[in-house]
């Protein structure tokens, strides 16, 4: 069948087989449907190949040539349950760090002190800005510039812990911009000899005019 007329929808929960003006074929189950819009999700295999994953696909029917109905749902199945507390415990989180990353500039911090208070923080959800200091787990200080050797605390396995975040996080930003040195110093190195062909083939294009 083609795309929908008027009256006519897909239930959520049916099974289709799309084809595109493209010519590509999708297949999955039916999450939701836009009258109006003509849009269309759907919930099919991961091209990942990884389990408990699936790929979501918005489809615009208005460029769907051919659409076949594998299997017809007409019951609604029953909506999935929310975590309320989940949801709002993420949304707290998400409010905190945006509140603590508009701090960070407000205070001049520089951005390596901001870059690694991220990285503390993907690790140690315990910490935050005093001042223009990061404060781990109320235990461990670090001041700028942000070394290792700026981080103060107690000696024991949270400050060490801390101290080998910090280490690790400047070495992988060093070995980022040796690569891309080398990257550049290559695609430098590339154009180079690209623009003395040129200069070559110009140069015997010349010879062989005059001759």
């Amino acid at each position: 069948m083609a795309a929908p007329g008027p009256g006519e929808y897909f239930s959520v929960g049916s099974h289709i087989s799309c084809l595109t003006c493209l010519g590509q074929r999708l297949q999955g189950e039916v999450v939701a449907f836009d009258y109006q819009s003509k849009m269309l999700t759907l919930k099919c295999d991961p091209s990942s190949r990884k389990p408990n994953l699936h790929d979501v696909i918005l489809i615009n029917l208005d460029y769907v040539s051919e659409v076949d109905i594998i299997n017809d749902r007409t019951e609604t199945p029953p909506l999935a349950s929310l975590n309320v507390s989940k949801l709002a415990n993420r949304a707290r989180s998400e409010k905190e760090d945006k509140l603590s990353q508009a701090y960070a500039i407000s205070a001049g911090v520089s951005v390596e002190g901001q870059h690694l208070f991220q990285t503390i923080h993907k690790t140690i959800k315990d910490c935050k800005w005093q001042e223009k200091n990061i404060m781990v787990m109320d235990d461990v200080v670090i001041s700028p510039p942000y070394q290792a050797d700026n981080c103060k605390g107690k000696e024991g396995s949270a400050l060490s812990h801390v101290r080998k975040i910090v280490e690790k996080h400047f070495r992988d930003l060093d070995r980022q911009q040796q690569w891309t040195e080398r990257t550049d110093l290559l695609l430098g190195s590339s154009s180079g000899q690209r623009e003395q062909t040129c200069c070559w083939e110009a140069a015997v294009d010349r010879d062989k005019q005059t001759c």
